[in-house]
């Protein structure tokens, strides 16, 4: 900006009183739209549609005249705009006639508290199991208790495992969130009942699934686990695999126990003891000698200094002795295909979704789940595969394909799997966001769940369709949370909330996933802010959500950056936690992160610069 020209204190209140009068005229011009909406939300309607009008102009100009002169910068306003504007307009107008300040009777903390109110209506209070010390962490806060709720995305094993959902509680669970793309009701009701039984009052969100675009299968693979010692750099074994050969059921997402590489399904085992020796022949046709070095109800543990490939089937028998049933291998899971894409091949989009091969060079050809999406693409528009992994652009329709020409990945290739995401930033989607799928699954959320997450919302017709869905249902105590991942969903953020407001508990995740690769991972930072300032004039509560601790909850092990990220999570109202083998140390953590963040973050002034993103049409 240079080096702004200081205003003087009469110009100061001139540009205040115009300012003022914007709001004024913003709200007369958005009086159905406010008049529309839930009662106890008038108050909050009122201030975004000030809030959006002050975001028109540029106040970075005045903001810097009136820090100069001492004043208010206006840069924490967005809670109680009018309110705000009119204290520091009093405090201008003393100055310019000479007189004292008239107190101004409007409450300037008001906006917190409703905020605080909507947090607990939708998130509930603070899971009592939780945390560090109960403390204190903002204004606003009631209760005493930390500011942020803790959501967590239940895994498919919560279903039969109630200790672990126990433990996910007493870690500081406050909202369960049950995925509906995966699992079924039977599943579902299984987890909510668990999550029911936990003391305290934690809240389930159920996410519907929503017009996700996805790649198609890829043709299976074989059915194989490869295992491999720790070698040296010049090929010497360092230390043996070590294999748990077990009769358990098999789950390939579970934690694997401290000091096994992996764990292979049999179905039955022999009767061996420490010190025996196995042999078998492998999915190669090498044979491999194993050493049993533990037996315990668990399994039996067994290690081997070279690489080994277990497949379904395989005959695993004791060595010397030829009478011996030998050990099978239980049915192992399919290994993903993939295709390998670099810069420059070929990618043929099909609307078809039987199983393709896996190729590893151009031209590639893979389905897309949601073929409706053909119909609006165009030449020209950008797609993107992987969360922004692969890079590539329409360059034809043909009848029931998209042919795309990849414009980026990685020097070496870039694997692409079945079921991952497809994002068209420059395409105008004519898809509802309510699938029939998700329609049938309102019935199961509307008696068991606390709130629903509405993927994919795209526009207020969206928010209406849900809110028009849930009122047949007869679920009016079912809060309603607005994911925003698409940049289409951005840009109508004022509208659907002003659409929202007509329920009674509202929410806003904000799916930082699918939302990075719309807007531009360099413009990520600024689109977060801007929706987080945007709901706060609302007073609806934020959840921040994607990847928050990932690494510890997939690895056990955070990156620096993860617990920067954790810790910045504290300025909104929710945080959402995906699942992992590690899931419980990361909701220890994080509980920890904030409660340790409260006494430090709340929010910061802002420079104000014009908001061209947003703009309220009173239709």
């Amino acid at each position: 900006m240079g080096n702004p020209v200081v205003m003087s204190i009469p110009e100061l209140s001139s540009a205040l009183h115009e300012l003022r009068d914007d709001l004024d005229r913003a709200e007369e011009q958005a009086a159905s739209l406010i008049a529309a909406v839930a009662d106890q939300h008038r108050d909050s309607a009122r201030n975004l549609v000030h809030y959006v009008a002050v975001r028109r102009r540029d106040l970075r100009p005045l903001q810097e005249s009136m820090s100069a002169h001492g004043l208010s910068s206006l840069g924490r306003m967005e809670s109680i705009v009018y309110s705000w504007i009119e204290t520091v307009i009093e405090t201008v107008d003393a100055l310019v006639e000479g007189r004292t300040r008239h107190p101004i009777w409007g409450d300037l903390a008001g906006g917190v508290r409703t905020l605080t109110r909507n947090r607990d209506r939708l998130l509930g209070r603070v899971h009592p199991g939780g945390g560090d010390d109960a403390i204190v962490d903002g204004p606003g806060d009631e209760h005493g208790e930390r500011a942020t709720r803790v959501m967590v995305t239940m895994p498919t094993q919560a279903a039969d495992d109630p200790d672990l959902v126990r433990a996910m509680g007493a870690a500081g669970m406050d909202v369960a969130r049950v995925n509906c793309a995966h699992d079924g009701p039977a599943e579902w009701a299984r987890m909510i009942e668990s999550v029911r039984a936990l003391p305290g009052r934690v809240r389930v969100a159920m996410d519907l699934a929503g017009p996700k675009l996805r790649t198609g299968p890829l043709e299976p693979g074989p059915k194989v686990i490869k295992v491999k010692p720790v070698r040296a750099d010049d090929g010497t074994v360092e230390r043996r695999s070590r294999v748990r050969l077990s009769a358990a059921p098999f789950d390939p997402g579970a934690r694997l126990p401290d000091g096994i590489d992996a764990v292979i399904p049999v179905r039955a085992l022999a009767d061996v003891v420490q010190g025996d020796r196995l042999r078998l022949r492998d999915a190669r046709g090498r044979r491999r000698r194993l050493e049993v070095v533990a037996v315990s109800e668990a399994g039996i543990d067994v290690e081997c200094d070279r690489t080994v490939y277990y497949e379904t089937g395989t005959p695993i028998g004791l060595s010397g002795s030829a009478d011996a049933a030998p050990i099978v291998v239980d049915d192992l899971p399919e290994k993903r295909q993939h295709l390998l894409v670099r810069t420059g091949d070929e990618i043929r989009l099909q609307r078809d979704l039987t199983p393709t091969p896996a190729t590893r060079t151009g031209p590639h050809r893979i389905g897309c789940e949601l073929g409706d999406a053909f119909d609006d693409v165009e030449a020209g528009h950008r797609v993107l595969f992987d969360d922004g992994k692969i890079a590539g652009r329409v360059r034809d329709k043909l009848d029931g394909e998209i042919v795309v020409d990849v414009e980026r990945a990685a020097p070496d290739g870039t694997k692409l799997r079945a079921e991952k995401g497809i994002n068209l930033p420059d395409t105008t989607l004519h898809i509802p966001a309510l699938t029939a799928s998700d329609r049938d699954d309102l019935e199961f959320v509307a008696a068991h769940a606390d709130m629903v997450n509405c993927s994919f919302v795209r526009s207020p017709e969206d928010v209406a369709d849900l809110i028009g869905e849930l009122n047949r249902r007869g679920a009016s105590d079912v809060g309603i949370v607005l994911k925003i991942e698409t940049r289409a969903a951005f840009e109508s953020l004022p509208q659907m909330l002003l659409e929202a407001m007509r329920w009674d508990a509202v929410g806003v995740m904000i799916a930082r996933g699918d939302l990075a690769v719309e807007v531009g991972f360099g413009r990520l930072a600024e689109v977060q802010e801007e929706i987080l300032w945007l709901c706060e004039a609302a007073h609806v509560p934020v959840i921040w959500a994607t990847q928050v601790l990932d690494g510890l909850a997939k690895k056990g092990v955070p990156s620096r950056a993860e617990v920067t990220d954790a810790a910045m999570s504290r300025r909104a109202e929710g945080v959402m936690l995906n699942k992992g083998p590690y899931i419980v140390e990361a909701i220890e953590a994080l509980t920890s992160i904030l409660d340790r963040m409260g006494g430090h973050v709340e929010k910061k002034r802002s420079l104000l610069r014009p908001l061209t993103s947003f703009d309220i049409d009173p239709g």
